[in-house]
């Protein structure tokens, strides 16, 4: 069975478009791989932006270290989670930036007063 190729016109890679795949309905389509990444990037540069907005919020409020060290880390985290996606390690950047607002947020609300 031959899988359709689509071209990207930007820099003329080939990639498979994938169809369907493991318990999947028939003809149903999936994210290719350049579209995946093109996703972790997005929902990391968004998420990264909420972090700035609310790391702004909070030093208007209240200055303090723990603020800029908590929220400083999940700015740092967005930034490292769209590398990981730029180089095509997607589930483990969707991973980490699930975990790591989850627990940025949380600690906020534990840690700081």
């Amino acid at each position: 069975m031959d899988t359709p190729i689509a071209e990207d016109a930007a820099d003329g890679v080939a990639e498979d478009v994938v169809e369907g795949g493991e318990g999947a309905e028939p003809g149903e389509r999936r994210l290719t791989p350049r579209q995946a990444r093109r996703l972790r990037v997005v929902l990391s540069s968004v998420g990264m932006a909420a972090m700035a907005v609310v790391l702004g919020l909070r030093l208007a409020s209240r200055a303090s270290v723990l603020v800029v060290g908590v929220y400083g880390l999940a700015l740092i985290l967005c930034g490292i989670v769209i590398e990981l996606s730029r180089n095509g390690r997607t589930r483990l950047g969707s991973w980490l930036l699930a975990v790591g607002l989850v627990a940025a947020i949380g600690s906020d609300w534990l840690l700081i007063p």
